[in-house]
């Protein structure tokens, strides 16, 4: 892929920390930022799940051994709502909060990135949807993936789910935390199916950044997607079959969080559109969203980076032949991509998760909202290109 040199701007954490059982250790981590005093309350940001699998233990005993006054928030829910994230606010407000650390998926550290804003400034969440709109101050963040998939501990985006279904994002440099810590350990109980489909989330981010439109799709973006599909390909069947694989676990957590740094300086397209609506109206995890339709964006792009598709293939593959045409290689890199999907236990059909064709209107009428995305698109997605590829994903 030639590209003429452009301007462009690149943000990331100060502080990326990968340490296997660092969650015992957030104590010292939180020690190290000067703006927190002794004893201070912080906000811990969860959801139930992740409490009830007992993830969270280590930290929080580490925390209070310390001397920190912890404020556990442990209602997430999945593409949280914004009713939510002023509860968990509320709840702190009265605690001397003066750190927050998001604890999990996406949802949970997307929530704990607002909620550090929110107790900081004087914005209101309302005022603050779209870029650059959210201008702090926040409070010291540290963010803390127990899954590999969203990358969300290194993005400066926080997507919130207002009303019944819609979903807007929150983008600003503010938001990103000043420590990101990898730790792998907290990986090694997700399930199968859980692993399977943040894996495909992450494989994702890095395809639709490294061929984004964005202004700002850069070099350092680009050679970060191409880096974290090579650890998620050759990675992701050993963790989702053999779970307590160290190596496989370390480095698709290793690769999610190289694709979010990607895609949040290069941004993410019609994948992404097209994918948020099945979550917000079916209830679809956001990975397995991503999935179900990631072949049939990928075959309307094509047209439009088939080349980029083609360059991307043997990061996933290695073993790809690339002595056939580009064109060649991109089709079959999206045959392979279906196919591993499938190979994995994914449900790999709309219909699966319950979607028919009466839905597709109102899944494209959706997808088109997501206005800030589309515009990253290869090809230009219109109301009908929209429902053709719901269609195909039937």
């Amino acid at each position: 892929m030639i590209m003429t040199m452009t301007d462009f701007a690149f943000n990331t954490p100060p502080r990326i920390q990968q340490c296997w059982g660092g969650a015992a250790q957030l104590g010292d981590l939180v020690d190290s930022l000067p703006s927190v005093r002794e004893g201070a309350g912080i906000l811990f940001v969860t959801d139930p799940g992740i409490m009830k699998l007992g993830l969270t233990l280590p930290a929080l005993v580490n925390l209070e051994k310390a001397g920190y006054q912890v404020v556990v928030y442990d209602q997430i829910e999945a593409d949280p709502k914004a009713t939510t994230i002023l509860d968990a606010v509320d709840a702190a407000r009265s605690k001397s909060v003066t750190c927050v650390i998001g604890f999990g998926g996406g949802s949970s550290m997307d929530a704990a990135k607002l909620a550090s804003l929110l107790l900081a400034s004087d914005q209101e969440l309302e005022d603050i949807y779209g870029v650059n709109q959210a201008t702090g101050p926040r409070l010291p963040l540290i963010l803390v993936p127990t899954t590999a998939g969203t990358g969300s501990e290194v993005t400066a985006v926080s997507i919130v789910t207002t009303g019944e279904s819609e979903k807007k994002g929150v983008v600003s440099p503010c938001l990103l935390p000043d420590i990101a810590l990898l730790d792998a350990e907290l990986t090694l109980g997700l399930p199968p199916h859980i692993t399977a489909a943040t894996g495909i989330d992450a494989m994702v981010h890095a395809i639709e950044a490294f061929t984004s439109r964005n202004a700002n799709n850069n070099p350092i973006s680009r050679n970060l997607a191409k880096q974290a599909l090579k650890l998620l390909g050759v990675n992701i069947r050993d963790a989702v079959f053999q779970g307590e694989n160290l190596t496989a676990r370390s480095n698709m957590l290793l690769g999610a969080m190289l694709a979010g740094q990607a895609f949040a300086n290069s941004p993410v397209a019609g994948v992404h559109a097209l994918a948020y609506p099945i979550g917000s109206l079916f209830h679809v995890p956001h990975g397995l969203s991503n999935s179900l339709v990631l072949c049939q964006v990928m075959q309307f792009n094509a047209p439009g980076c088939g080349d980029e598709y083609a360059e991307l293939a043997p990061c996933v593959f290695p073993d790809i032949n690339l002595s056939r045409s580009n064109q060649a290689v991109c089709s079959e890199f999206i045959e392979r991509l279906s196919a591993l999907s499938a190979d994995l236990g994914l449900e790999t059909c709309l219909k699966g998760v319950g979607i028919v064709q009466d839905d597709i209107e109102q899944l494209a009428t959706d997808a088109m909202k997501q206005s800030r995305l589309l515009i990253n698109n290869p090809r230009k997605i219109n109301l009908g290109d929209a429902q053709a590829i719901y269609r195909k994903a039937l």
